[in-house]
């Protein structure tokens, strides 16, 4: 009798918080990267945004807790007490990693509570200047004329480009593999290209499109499964699909977290903020600035998020495996 008092005490105090939610504590939205990436602006235009769609005077925080590629941020939203107050704002990383990372602490579909997606970069593959190719066709023709004499560039293991690369090379099935180099970061590897040091890349449009622009470098098609046909520079790119690659759809998106156990009153309070912060002019203005496109479809509801990640995770293992390119 006595342990059914304490748990009905327990849920009637559980309860009472998520009526008070948010109070007067501020919301920390961790980012697992360091200040000023995309991550990073992307959960801090979210974080104003949803300040308004919440209302009752609700406070967002950003917090950067970088390294491990964004595993020691997730741990820590993980271990976080379940009240609503320590949020994950996490890219494709979150599907990725349980490849990458043997030793991680964490179960991404067991230990959090999915809020919604809100966002999808494209990416496209880009090649140096130098190259002969002006198509994805040429391009296709002079990799078979130099199997394993190619090199593609990415900006460390269980990044955009690390992870595009290694879906595009799977996807063509290159008779030889192509060298893979690692660099500290998206400036030296784009660098690298710029200067001729390296044949290709595949990055998100957020670090490319300014550089395709200036003619820097050559870009042959986009990633994802439709043609980004409102695209001002990149409507007349073909997709990998239209190129033969059957299935290949690949965007770097962001999804928001709670740790298990987050009282469903709370979710729901942070879920409808979310959606209202996805149709709000100056975030979807913000957002298409950065190259993002915002979700408008049901993945911002936590179930469809839930089984978009778990798709993308069965997406991302065989390859990342196959390709034996492990973190730790």
């Amino acid at each position: 009798m006595k342990r059914l008092l304490v748990i009905a005490a327990a849920a009637v105090s559980l309860f009472a918080q998520a009526q008070d939610y948010p109070g007067s504590k501020p919301i920390t939205i961790v980012v697992p990267f360091a200040a000023g990436g995309p991550t990073d602006l992307v959960a801090r235009q979210l974080g104003e945004t949803m300040r308004k769609t919440m209302g009752g005077g609700a406070n967002f925080v950003v917090e950067n807790t970088a390294g491990a590629g964004g595993t020691i941020g997730a741990t820590k939203v993980a271990r976080a007490a379940p009240d609503g107050h320590t949020l994950l704002l996490f890219h494709i990383g979150m599907a990725a990693t349980p490849a990458l990372y043997k030793k991680i602490q964490y179960k991404p579909l067991e230990d959090f509570e999915f809020l919604g997606l809100v966002n999808e970069v494209p990416m496209t593959l880009i090649g140096k200047p130098q190259l002969p190719a002006n198509t994805y066709r040429d391009f296709e023709n002079y990799i078979r004329a130099n199997a394993g004499k190619l090199n593609i560039a990415h900006a460390g293991l269980g990044s955009a480009s690390h992870l595009c690369g290694l879906m595009w090379q799977s996807a063509i099935k290159a008779s030889e593999a192509m060298t893979t180099i690692p660099y500290g970061g998206t400036a030296p590897a784009m660098n690298a290209l710029l200067g001729g040091q390296v044949d290709l890349m595949c990055d998100q449009t957020t670090n490319t499109t300014q550089q395709i622009a200036s003619g820097r470098v050559k870009a042959f098609a986009v990633t994802t499964a439709k043609p980004l046909s409102k695209h001002k520079l990149l409507k007349d790119y073909p997709t990998l699909q239209e190129m033969g690659l059957k299935g290949f759809d690949l965007t770097i998106w962001h999804g928001l977290y709670a740790p298990k156990g987050t009282p469903p009153a709370v979710l729901k309070k942070v879920n409808d903020a979310l959606k209202l912060a996805l149709k709000d002019a100056d975030f979807l203005k913000k957002q298409d600035d950065l190259g993002a496109v915002v979700v408008t479809d049901n993945r911002m509801e936590p179930a469809a998020h839930k089984a978009f990640v778990a798709a993308e995770i069965a997406k991302l293992k065989p390859v990342i495996e196959a390709a034996k390119q492990f973190a730790d």
